[in-house]
């Protein structure tokens, strides 16, 4: 099993001989109006992809599917609507499917527990896209473990924070793997939305000892405030960074 990080959330997990692209955000730096209500006002991306647009090109002409944890325009941009083939699968939460065929794309399933696909098992899970009023604005999200004979579990935690539904994901699967969305995005009112380096602390405690954490979502966009280096230093204070990988964007990740 492979993960090709490209950059925020985006990756592609290529498995069992199929590549799926996760939470596309595919627009070129700086081409989107900053996320609004937070304490940065940079445009969004706030970095480039790592691939031109010609490499771009020939990376999503090998996509299999697509899987969309959530709608915002940070995990599904304009620019992945217009590059994807409009018959090219697309694998998202119940709540989205809807607008995603609006959107012109006809191959759409929503996953409602779990769905099999090519040999690839997928369970969706739950989780809170932060707490008390700003977590009811923000809507549903979802993650998905994801399941194939003879290759590692991965969980794909999606823009979640440090929740029940979270850690019961974690005893009932026992994934192999985890990707969570760190940054603690935040807005100039109230709590994080995302994981802190706390919360990804707190996922390496109740994994497995034998997991492997994978920490993304830093430094793309501007409502995400804690860096990557942030995480590493508390990480490193906590004697969990050797449970930790914090990917460069580009990076290709093998399990």
């Amino acid at each position: 099993m492979q993960i090709h990080f490209l950059r925020h959330a985006t990756f592609i997990l290529k498995l069992k001989g199929a590549e799926l692209l996760v939470d596309p955000m595919l627009s070129p730096a700086e081409s989107m109006n900053p996320i609004g209500g937070a304490a940065s006002n940079k445009r969004i991306p706030m970095v480039e992809l790592p691939l031109s647009a010609e490499e771009l090109t020939k990376v999503l002409s090998r996509i299999s599917a697509v899987l969309i944890s959530h709608r915002h325009q940070d995990h599904w941009d304009a620019h992945a609507k217009a590059l994807l083939s409009k018959d090219i699968r697309i694998f998202c939460q119940p709540e989205d499917e809807a607008r995603i065929r609006a959107d012109g794309f006809k191959n759409v399933t929503s996953i409602q527990s779990e769905h099999i696909w090519q040999g690839i098992t997928l369970h969706r899970t739950a989780g809170r896209h932060g707490s008390g009023e700003i977590g009811k604005k923000m809507g549903a999200v979802s993650g998905f473990v994801i399941t194939a004979e003879g290759e590692p579990s991965l969980y794909v935690a999606g823009d979640t924070i440090l929740c029940p539904e979270v850690t019961d994901a974690l005893q009932k699967h026992k994934p192999d793997v985890i990707v969570v969305n760190a940054g603690g995005t935040r807005f100039l009112t109230g709590g994080p939305i995302t994981m802190t380096s706390e919360d990804v602390a707190g996922v390496c405690r109740s994994a497995s000892s034998s997991a492997r954490i994978v920490a993304v979502h830093m430094e793309a966009v501007n409502h995400c405030v804690e860096t990557r280096e942030d995480l590493r230093k508390f990480l490193e204070e906590e004697k969990l960074l050797e449970q930790v990988l914090i990917p460069a964007d580009g990076d290709l990740l093998t399990f």
